[in-house]
């Protein structure tokens, strides 16, 4: 190799380049604009949907890499109001709360985002309106990434550490790990601006036609659009984003590093890194050893699954 063409300290005395020259070209038009963002994404949710949960490693690569097309928008579903003497969900065997567990552990043996689910059998969730009222609480007074990581922080006390998420001291205590006011949030959530909050979403979940979860509506300025119901592959979003932009021509933006990523998400599965990075689950050590300092993670494991959290 000729060091001296990588030597940034070497300067060429016909460009007038020290280093190394991007361009032949003496003047040179770069575009920084971002492409305007011409459709609303709404992300059709719930704190207690599973396969939202399952989703999310594939969801947060489609955002990470795509979100400069889209304004993205979170909308409460209300999954669960309360148990009552009927069927909750026949179609799927779902008359009480313990028969969510077994469901439960299936999706996230499948996803690999695992679920424990003993929590409906030894202490279950009543109602996913609690914890969907502090969602809108959290989106109303702060930012929409602080609302979103209360989301995420209630999935994972639900999922995988068996914590009844329609308590509120358990909300409390979720919101406090965020450096937010636990307690005066859930008294705020508990108000009647909390229950209208998310009245308003319920409305437009029935504006959007929307009857599952997760479902995700992309809609352009011309009000068309396309829904994709359910966990589906990357490939889905990404289709279905060109079709709603008529732009075959979109471009993803690179990954955020793994350092980046973990500083933002906290906890970090396998399976979300596999998704991410597109490697396979026996490179993930490798690849994060490479990628990381020692100081800066963990290494866990829960319910037959690794996972990374920051330290």
């Amino acid at each position: 190799m000729d060091n001296q063409k990588n030597n940034t300290m070497v300067c060429d005395l016909e460009t007038g380049v020290c280093g190394v020259s991007d361009s032949s070209e003496e003047i040179e038009m770069i575009n920084f604009n971002k492409p305007e963002k011409e459709v609303t994404l709404y992300y059709v949710t719930d704190p207690i949907c599973s396969h939202c949960w399952a989703i999310e490693p594939t969801l947060r690569r489609f955002i990470k890499q795509y979100e400069d097309y889209f304004i993205f928008q979170p909308v409460m579903g209300g999954l669960l109001e309360k148990w009552h003497d009927g069927p909750i969900d026949p179609a799927n065997g779902i008359y009480k709360p313990a028969d969510v567990a077994p469901h439960w552990r299936e999706v996230g043996n499948h996803s690999r985002m695992p679920i424990d689910g003993s929590v409906m059998i030894d202490n279950p969730v009543q109602s996913s309106y609690p914890a969907s009222r502090v969602f809108k609480i959290i989106q109303k007074k702060y930012k929409e990434e602080t609302a979103l990581e209360f989301l995420r922080r209630t999935r994972e006390a639900l999922f995988l550490f068996n914590k009844n998420v329609s308590d509120r001291n358990i909300l409390i205590d979720i919101v406090n790990k965020l450096d937010l006011p636990g307690e005066a949030i859930i008294q705020e959530a508990e108000q009647p601006i909390g229950q209208q909050l998310l009245k308003e979403d319920f409305q437009q979940v029935a504006n959007l036609g929307a009857r599952g979860f997760p479902t995700i509506i992309m809609i352009n300025k011309e009000n068309q659009g396309v829904r994709i119901v359910g966990d589906r592959p990357l490939e889905y979003y990404v289709k279905g984003l060109k079709q709603v932009l008529g732009n075959e021509d979109i471009q993803p933006k690179s990954q955020p590093s793994l350092s980046q990523l973990l500083e933002m998400e906290k906890l970090l599965f396998s399976k979300e890194i596999e998704m991410m990075y597109d490697i396979e689950q026996e490179d993930v050590d490798t690849f994060v050893n490479k990628e990381l300092a020692n100081d800066q993670y963990q290494k866990e494991t829960i319910l037959g699954e690794d996972y990374i959290a920051k330290i």
